[in-house]
């Protein structure tokens, strides 16, 4: 059976509102990613200078960060309409054409999840993205014909947790390609002060604090937290939360000191116990702790790694010493978490 975290792919309806309720509307009101923003203001800023649609712009990093909520404050920035999709649901050339024929002049074209797009669609993109014009064949066999489209100028944005499966030729046409970091906890204390406020929370600053430290550095894990946090402070302390509301209400919902919930620490044990500390197979472990392949690498690895609890290697994952400790669990003699790959 899957097991959820709190950094699962799959999201409730009830978390998908807050996402859009707690959304930043401009670049003023997007809190971290500075020197990020700085780039896409001075695009911005070029742009309208030109008079022309901003370049096109790729953004990488995990899962949570940000990236489609800076695609929609560009779209706000420069005062024009977001169509949005993603990857795969851009099955056949077909329909990305049906998107691009209707887009207004200086619309923003979201793709999220780029690196998923079928390469049959994707060789649609290089021609409306370089040229603003699309092929589109009418007919089928020997009486088929071929006719050119021409598109109003448009900026697409694409998202990607996986900036290297991204083909060189799509991301070459990108005139700008930002990724997205971790944020750091005076950051996250900004963005909990900040979501509060828009849900009305009443939130000391000690609590403030300690949301941050669990966050694992992602804006959506602060958000989801807060309000669990205040759900459990409504019921059981007076809708007040302090330091010590805060660590009593994680702890109910198993997040650690160090922000790990209980799929990230299904991730380590199953490393530790039942491979005794790794090398183990990517697909092999997440077939041991009922996950996707591609939810443990995306969704879990990069905060383990930055965490310093789990290294990736040639011949598969491995626990840190710093796991082990963190799991209570004596590493081995001559352990190879302690080797530097």
């Amino acid at each position: 059976m899957r097991q959820e975290g709190v950094v699962a792919a799959t999201v409730t309806a009830l978390d998908d509102e807050l996402e859009t309720t707690l959304r930043p509307r401009s670049l003023n009101e997007f809190v971290g990613q500075d020197k990020v923003k700085e780039r896409l203001r001075i695009s911005i800023e070029a742009a309208r200078s030109r008079g022309k649609p901003l370049d096109h712009v790729l953004l990488s990093g995990p899962p949570g960060l940000g990236k489609t909520s800076l695609a929609t404050i560009l779209a706000h920035e420069v005062e024009v309409n977001i169509k949005k999709t993603s990857g795969p649901a851009l099955e056949r050339p077909g329909d990305l054409a049906a998107i691009l024929s209707n887009l207004e002049p200086g619309d923003v074209f979201f793709i999220d999840e780029i690196h998923r797009v079928p390469r049959q669609v994707e060789e649609v993109l290089y021609p409306a993205m370089e040229d603003f014009q699309i092929d589109i064949v009418l007919g089928k066999g020997p009486s088929a014909t071929s006719i050119t489209l021409d598109l109003a100028h448009f900026t697409l944005v694409g998202a990607t947790t996986r900036i290297g499966t991204v083909s060189a030729p799509l991301r070459d046409r990108f005139g700008l390609v930002e990724r997205i970091d971790h944020y750091t906890v005076e950051d996250l204390e900004q963005i909990v002060a900040r979501s509060a406020r828009i849900l009305d929370v009443k939130l000391e600053t000690s609590g403030r604090s300690e949301i941050a430290r669990r966050s694992r550095g992602t804006a959506r894990v602060a958000n989801r937290l807060l309000a669990r946090v205040r759900d459990f402070a409504i019921a059981r302390a007076g809708g007040v939360i302090t330091e010590e509301v805060a660590r009593q209400a994680l702890e109910v919902f198993e997040i650690d000191h160090l922000g790990l919930d209980k799929v990230d620490r299904a991730i380590l044990g199953a490393i530790i116990h039942k491979f005794d500390g790794g090398p183990v197979g990517l697909g092999t472990l997440a077939i041991s702790v009922g996950e996707e392949t591609e939810t443990v690498e995306d969704a879990y690895e990069p905060f383990l790694i930055q965490a310093g609890l789990l290294h990736r290697t040639p011949r598969g994952r491995v626990a840190t010493l710093a796991a082990f400790r963190h799991l209570g669990v004596e590493p081995p003699a001559s352990p190879q978490v302690s080797l530097d790959f």
